[in-house]
């Protein structure tokens, strides 16, 4: 049997990462996204441009395409010191609960991969599966209400098969400039000491994995047969910026004075990643300063 697989956010990062990964499989693979800059051009893949608050055209997607598995990718993620109401909470909310409520209405048996994230969590955590949710921004409140919103379908269509993934921190070539490694590597290029001296004094701290390892992660939950509910995909451990910092200082022959003296103390949200190893047989084969000296070139070959 081949199946029919939706991704919605198809032309972000992880969309982008998973296309590839899939290009091998015997699938019919559906993409939806408001733009895509380049289309793969083969038979089993079909382009969608449009946004998930059209309600219209979102049902005449489900009417005319019976889809068995939505990887719903979709979302207005924050950048940093991004917090916004209604960017990234009612528009966040109203789209995946547009997705949800007609993927469900056209086949109550679908597989539904909803990719949560580590802002569910208090920072100063180490957390698992089963940990108490706690939301510190709009961002965190919107993934909350929908993995509830989740729960309550559940509850009255015991058919429905929904599995919440909370994905940490990842980042790869493919990620947003606006996001803020890109906005570090672009800082050191340019050679940009006020802004990398504000960064080196917040001592940021993050569980932060190379997103090829999160969304092969992801391919595996696509395909595993296991009853899942929750499962996070993580590094399992800290990452202090001022260390990628100086990582790539070292690694690119970078002399380049900065005040690393009195900073601030660090807390960040650390996911257990156990259970996703054991049921998944997954595995972590990068890092993160691999990505990082990867976007490193990309970003500084563009400049």
């Amino acid at each position: 049997m081949i199946n029919n697989i939706l991704i919605t956010g198809a032309n972000g990062q992880d969309g982008k990462i998973i296309l590839k990964k899939l290009l091998k499989k015997r699938i019919n693979l559906f993409l939806i996204s408001k733009k895509f800059e380049n289309k793969i051009q083969k038979k089993n893949i079909k382009y969608f441009e449009f946004n998930l608050n059209k309600k219209k055209k979102l049902e005449k997607f489900f009417k005319n395409y019976k889809i068995d598995i939505i990887l719903h990718l979709a979302s207005n993620n924050p950048g940093y010191r991004q917090n916004n109401f209604k960017k990234h909470y009612l528009e966040n909310i109203n789209i995946s609960k547009n997705i949800i409520n007609f993927s469900i209405k056209h086949n109550n048996k679908i597989k539904f991969i909803s990719c949560s994230s580590s802002r569910v969590f208090k920072k100063k955590n180490i957390v698992n599966e089963n940990s108490k949710l706690f939301a510190s921004d709009f961002y965190g409140k919107f993934r909350i209400d929908i993995y509830n919103y989740l729960n309550q379908i559940k509850k009255v269509n015991k058919k429905f098969n929904f599995i919440n993934v909370i994905l940490f921190n990842h980042d790869s070539i493919y990620r947003n400039e606006r996001f803020l490694l890109p906005r570090i590597i672009s800082a050191i290029i340019k050679k940009d000491k006020k802004f990398l001296n504000e960064i080196i004094k917040e001592n940021i701290s993050m569980d932060y994995s190379h997103a090829d390892d999160i969304c092969n992660g992801l391919m595996k939950i696509i395909f595993n047969k296991n009853k899942i509910k929750n499962i996070i995909l993580s590094s399992g451990k800290k990452t202090y910026i001022n260390d990628l910092i100086k990582f790539l200082f070292k690694k690119n022959n970078i002399n380049m004075k900065l005040n690393y003296k009195n900073v601030k103390k660090s807390h960040c949200v650390i996911g257990k990643n156990k259970f996703a190893k054991k049921i998944l047989n997954w595995k972590l084969r990068k890092d993160i300063y691999i990505a990082a000296q990867e976007m490193f070139k990309i970003i500084n070959k563009n400049n």
